[in-house]
């Protein structure tokens, strides 16, 4: 387990100085809200239930990192959308947690994509939190409700105790039903991405998928949009999981280093897919 506590370290630096590594999508001033999809008719199939993966060792919960390596150029960009309990009164003085831009901007690439959501913060931007979620070409998973962490010492964020861990996952899906978004995944990235056994055995009951990461992409109040897409492109490989965020206030240059990265990852012949397809493909499903 401690090798993996290591790969979560780089992130968990980028969150430290911040507990607001926060999220996307909400619309700007005077634009018009997203329609929502049709309802499906009545003779249409029901979805097929999301992949996971089978609990690990003496029943914990299972953690995936990235997907094949082997079967085709695929890479999977993921944006965490941190909002902590505690900062309301900075969202309502101005600070701004969101970044539509971004949002628009993998829309009009036509980049599917995952958000590891707080709860916390689809409360905060229940319009845009209702939007990603309606949309098919992302997919909303549980990032926890208030973006503490879920082990000692990760980096100086406030901790979640033992017993409370699962209802912290809990209360974020509840909040993601309360504002209106339909069917989030069974999918949990742990804050900082810090996680160690006892954490692991306090979600088994809650039936999820912890998702990390193999690309860190820098973009954690980076100023230089150049070096984030350098970092993204040196270290992706075939089934990648690309962490990256989407706030204006602490990661600024992310839709320019976007607009650098998509491109370039398909000259080089990749697909962008959600995370849920590359944990189907770990599982054989395609």
């Amino acid at each position: 387990m401690t090798t993996l506590v290591r790969r979560a370290a780089a992130l968990c630096a980028l969150a430290a100085s911040s507990l607001a590594l926060a999220a996307c999508g909400s619309t700007e001033p005077g634009e018009a809200p997203r329609p929502a999809p049709s309802a499906p008719s009545a003779s249409a199939a029901a979805p097929s239930r999301p992949p996971t993966l089978a609990p690990g060792p003496a029943g914990l919960t299972p953690v995936f990192e990235h997907g094949p390596r082997a079967g085709g150029r695929t890479v999977a960009l993921t944006f965490d959308a941190d909002m902590t309990a505690d900062q309301g009164p900075r969202a309502a003085a101005g600070e701004r947690f969101d970044n539509p831009g971004l949002i628009a901007t993998l829309r009009k690439l036509e980049v599917p994509a995952t958000v590891f959501m707080t709860g916390r913060w689809a409360e905060e931007y229940p319009d845009a939190a209702r939007s990603i979620g309606q949309d098919p070409r992302f997919e909303i998973a549980n990032h926890s409700y208030s973006h503490y962490a879920f082990t000692d010492d990760c980096y100086g964020l406030p901790t979640v105790p033992e017993e409370r861990m699962r209802s912290d996952v809990e209360r974020a899906y509840a909040a993601f039903r309360e504002v209106g978004v339909p069917d989030p995944m069974p999918y949990f990235r742990f804050p900082g991405g810090c996680y160690d056994r006892a954490a692991l055995k306090a979600l088994t009951a809650a039936g999820v998928t912890a998702v990390q990461w193999d690309v860190v992409s820098g973009d954690a109040f980076a100023t230089d949009a150049d070096a984030v897409a350098r970092q993204v492109l040196d270290g992706v490989e075939p089934g990648s999981v690309v962490v990256m965020h989407c706030t204006r206030s602490a990661a600024p240059v992310t839709e320019e280093a976007v607009r650098t990265i998509v491109p370039e990852l398909r000259k080089q012949g990749y697909r962008f897919v959600k995370v849920s397809e590359l944990i189907g493909a770990a599982n054989g499903r395609r």
